[in-house]
């Protein structure tokens, strides 16, 4: 079992209880004993149809667990997209997503939402993709703040197009943004990325836990379920709960075989 200690966890349903349709996994996380779930954006494109919002927003409620964070559309990731907030010809579908997210968000009470940060792209400048995101991510944090929610971003392993791996490239990010919304903009904090991207894990929670939103957990390598693996999970929760970090943390690992399989 994982440590009293840690505190509030949620389950990932994006990555877990994958065995049943999405509108049965908030059910299905219950079951199993959880009260809080997060999840990537539920639907295949950018903006759903009513009747599949009100879907998941009734799979959610009558399961009776709490949405804690909800990622934007993050493009087509099978095939390697991570994420459009950054890539020039979608402004609009970042403008209509960040709408559905605010909706669907605020219809469930969920106060932390992450928005990739795209990759970079062959046809368009660095320079030139930075000003965009900066701009998308500004109306985000807008519109959260609004919502009396969060924006959270966060760096990436296993995406080599995708320019933010490190603690340090997210709070490049943060820091671009401008000073009003920055109450509204924080760090996804997913340790196992900045494991495996080669952080000292300890010493960036010692040095920018106060600027984090949101924090994931999977174990290393393999990223699967806590104690699979090699990475520190137990010394760096207990850190961020003794540094003051409240909020729920998120099991968004693979399981090896399936997920009570896991649980157990």
């Amino acid at each position: 079992m994982l440590p009293a200690s840690w505190g509030q966890l949620d389950a990932n349903i994006s990555m877990l209880f994958t065995e049943l349709p999405m509108t049965e996994r908030p059910a299905g996380a219950r079951a199993a004993g959880f009260t809080a779930i997060e999840a990537w954006w539920p639907f295949a494109s950018a903006l759903p149809s009513d009747a599949q919002a009100t879907a998941f927003e009734r799979a959610v409620r009558d399961a009776g667990v709490e949405l804690v964070a909800l990622n934007g559309f993050a493009g087509d990731m099978p095939a390697g997209d991570r994420g459009i907030a950054s890539w020039p010809g979608r402004e609009q579908e970042f403008a209509d997503n960040l709408a559905a997210v605010i909706e669907l968000g605020t219809a469930l009470h969920c106060r932390r939402f992450n928005f990739l940060y795209g990759n970079r792209q062959d046809d368009a400048t660095a320079a030139a993709q930075d000003e965009l995101a900066t701009s998308q991510l500004t109306s985000a944090a807008e519109a959260a703040q609004r919502a009396g929610a969060v924006v959270l971003i966060e760096p990436l392993s296993g995406a080599p197009a995708y320019p933010l791996r490190t603690a340090d490239d997210v709070l490049a990010v943060l820091d671009r943004l401008p000073a009003a919304v920055a109450p509204a903009a924080t760090m996804l904090a997913d340790l196992y990325h900045l494991n495996v991207n080669g952080e000292d894990v300890r010493a960036v929670l010692d040095r920018v836990h106060g600027r984090i939103g949101h924090v994931q957990i999977a174990d290393a390598p393999g990223r699967h379920e806590p104690g699979t693996g090699t990475a520190d999970l137990d010394g760096w929760v207990r850190l961020l709960r003794e540094l003051g970090y409240a909020g729920p943390i998120g099991l968004e690992y693979a399981p090896m075989t399936s997920t009570l399989a896991g649980l157990r």
